[in-house]
C-alpha cells in the first residue's frame, strides 16, 4: 500500500515554531484522518525543520511522498533544500487562517519550488473539520492517486489577450528607451530574508531584463551609523512628527528607538545616493534583528514623498531584499510618474482573505514597505501614519512600525517571479475597499495589529490566488495603470501574466 510522509517545515526561530505548534498539531491530525478516510496509510517525520541541513537530512532519503504542513509562517527553504535530486510527488497543504499564516508560508513555499525547478501541488482549507471539506477531500483524493493537482486557470491570460491603447503604448514606450538607455540600479542591502529563496534573481537573470544590482553589507548600517550627525537625526524626528506620525511609545519603546530608526534611515539616504541608485531592496529580517531596530520606519518614509531631507521623491524600497516586488514597484512608480499620479507603491503581504459583499477580499498586512500615501492620499503629509513598537517576541531591539488603514481606491497590482531562469510578471486590477468597522477591527486584531492594513478585492477568485499566485508578496499602486504595465513588461522581455478578464 502507497504511504504519505507528512514533514513539518518550520521557522528558523524557535518561538514562532512554538507558538504556533498546536495550530500545526492540529492540522497534522486532520490531514491524517482525511488520508485515513480516503483509505491510505502516513507517518510523521519527526519535529520541525527549522534549518536547511535539516530538510536535507529529513527529506531528501524519503522516496514516498511528501506532504508538508504549512499553518504557520515558515522558511521556504526549510521545503526545497530537502527536495534536491528528488522527483516523488510533493504536497503542500495550509490552513487559512488570519491568525496563523500557513497559507503565507505556502505561497512563499510554492514560489521557492518553482524557482528550482521542483514539481509540486497545494492544497488549503479553512475548515476546523478538513474532511467536512468536499472540495479538499477531492482535490487530496486525486493528489494521493496521481501525485498532481490541476486547478483551473480561466482567471489567467496571456499578455495578447488585452489590446494595450495607444496611449498606454505610447508610455511605455518611452520608458522602455530610458530604462535601456540607463539601467535600473537596485541597491540590494544584505541578501534575500527567511528562506525567500524566490525572491533573489541574480545579475545573471536580471541583465538579461536591463537592470542591475549592487550588494552591499547590511553592516555598512552599522558602520555608516556612527557617522550620522546627531542634529540630521533629531531635525528628522521633529519633521516627521509634524507632519503627521503618531507614535504609540510605551515600555521600552522610545523616542529613542525612533531617532535609531531615523539614523538607519539616513545611512541608506546617504548610501542611495553614493551609488546613485534608483531603488532599494533591504534585507530587514533577521541579520541585525538582535543588534539594530526594525526597519519599518525608514522603509515607508523612503516609499513616501514626505520625508525626512526628501528630493521630492519616492525612493522605491523593497523590504526582506524582495526583487521579486522590487521590480514590479520601480516599473509602477515611473508608470505613475509619466502618467503624472503619485508616483507611491506599496509593497504587501497576502494574509488572508473572507467573502465581504459578495466578493471575497483579501487582507493584505506587511510589517515593511508601505507608503504613508495608502493612508492619507496626500503626497505631502505624513498624517494618518501610526508607530507602534514591533512586536517584542520576534524584534528584541524596540522599534516602531510604519502603519495605517488603507484608503478606498482603484489599484494596479503586479508581482514578478523566476521560472526556469526567466522571468515572468503577473499583473491584475482590483480595489481597495472600506470595511465596516467592526470587521475591520476583528481582522485586523486577528492578524497582526501593529502592522498597515489594506483590504482588497483583487479582481479574481481566492482559489486563482492559492493555487496559482507565486509568492506571498504583492506590490500595489493606487491608480489603474495595467495596461502601461502590460506594455512595458513585454517590451522589456517579461513573460506576462494578466489575472482577470480586464480589458
Amino acid at each position: 500500500m502507497k504511504k504519505f510522509a507528512i514533514y513539518w517545515p518550520g521557522d528558523y526561530r524557535d518561538i514562532a515554531n512554538k507558538a504556533a505548534y498546536d495550530e500545526v498539531y492540529q492540522s497534522t491530525i486532520q490531514l491524517e484522518l482525511a488520508l485515513k478516510k480516503l483509505g491510505y496509510v502516513s507517518y510523521r517525520i519527526e519535529g520541525f525543520i527549522t534549518k536547511p541541513h535539516e530538510a536535507i537530512e529529513k527529506l531528501q532519503s524519503i522516496t514516498d511522498p511528501l506532504i508538508g504542513i504549512y499553518s504557520h509562517w515558515v522558511y521556504g527553504t526549510h521545503t526545497t533544500d530537502g527536495m534536491i535530486g528528488k522527483n516523488n510527488p510533493v504536497l503542500l497543504v495550509s490552513n487559512f487562517s488570519k491568525k496563523w499564516p500557513g497559507l503565507v508560508g505556502l505561497l512563499n513555499t510554492a514560489a521557492c519550488l518553482t524557482s528550482v525547478g521542483k514539481k509540486y501541488s497545494r492544497i488549503w482549507t479553512s475548515y476546523s473539520n478538513w474532511i467536512e471539506d468536499q472540495n479538499f477531500m477531492h482535490n487530496l483524493h486525486i493528489w494521493c492517486k496521481t501525485g498532481i493537482i490541476d486547478y483551473p486557470k480561466q482567471e489567467i491570460f496571456q499578455a495578447s489577450k488585452i489590446k494595450i491603447n495607444p496611449e498606454s503604448e505610447n508610455i511605455a514606450n518611452i520608458l522602455t528607451k530610458e530604462i535601456k538607455a540607463r539601467s535600473i540600479l537596485m541597491l540590494m542591502i544584505g541578501d534575500t530574508s527567511m528562506g525567500m529563496i524566490n525572491g533573489y534573481f541574480g545579475p545573471r537573470v536580471l541583465n538579461m531584463y536591463n537592470i542591475a544590482e549592487h550588494k552591499i553589507d547590511q553592516a555598512w548600517i552599522i558602520d555608516k551609523g556612527k557617522t550620522i550627525d546627531q542634529k540630521r537625526i533629531n531635525d528628522a524626528l521633529e519633521f516627521i512628527k509634524e507632519n503627521g506620525v503618531k507614535f504609540y511609545y510605551n515600555g521600552d519603546f522610545t523616542e529613542e528607538s525612533t531617532k535609531e530608526q531615523l539614523r538607519d534611515y539616513l545611512v541608506v539616504l546617504d548610501l542611495t545616493k553614493e551609488f546613485k541608485a534608483d531603488c532599494i531592496g533591504w534585507q530587514y529580517q533577521l541579520g541585525l534583528i538582535n543588534i539594530r531596530p526594525p526597519s519599518d520606519l525608514a522603509e515607508g518614509l523612503l516609499n513616501s514623498i514626505c520625508r525626512p531631507e526628501s528630493n521630492g521623491d519616492t525612493i522605491v524600497t523593497a523590504t526582506e531584499a524582495d526583487q521579486g516586488n522590487l521590480i514590479p514597484m520601480e516599473l509602477m512608480k515611473r508608470i505613475l510618474k509619466a502618467k503624472k499620479l503619485p508616483q507611491c507603491v506599496i509593497f504587501h503581504d497576502i494574509r488572508w482573505g473572507d467573502i465581504h459583499d459578495n466578493k471575497f477580499i483579501w487582507l493584505l498586512l506587511n510589517s515593511g514597505s508601505c507608503s504613508a500615501y495608502a493612508f492619507n492620499h496626500d503626497i505631502l503629509s505624513l498624517r494618518n501614519v501610526q508607530s507602534f513598537r514591533q512586536p517584542k517576541e520576534y524584534f528584541p531591539v524596540p522599534g516602531g512600525t510604519f502603519s495605517g488603514e488603507s484608503l478606498p481606491g482603484e489599484i494596479t497590482w503586479a508581482r514578478s517571479f523566476i521560472k526556469n531562469n526567466k522571468l515572468y510578471m503577473d499583473i491584475g486590477y482590483g480595489e481597495v475597499i472600506k470595511l465596516p468597522e467592526k470587521i475591520r477591527d476583528d481582522w485586523w486584531a486577528g492578524s497582526t495589529k501593529e502592522w498597515p492594513f489594506m483590504a482588497v478585492n483583487l479582481g479574481i477568485s481566492k482559489e486563482t490566488l492559492m493555487a496559482h499566485y507565486l509568492s506571498n508578496h504583492i506590490a500595489v499602486a493606487y491608480g489603474n495603470i495595467l495596461h502601461e504595465m502590460v506594455a512595458l513588461s513585454k517590451n522589456l522581455g517579461f513573460e506576462v501574466r494578466i489575472f482577470g478578464n480586464w480589458q
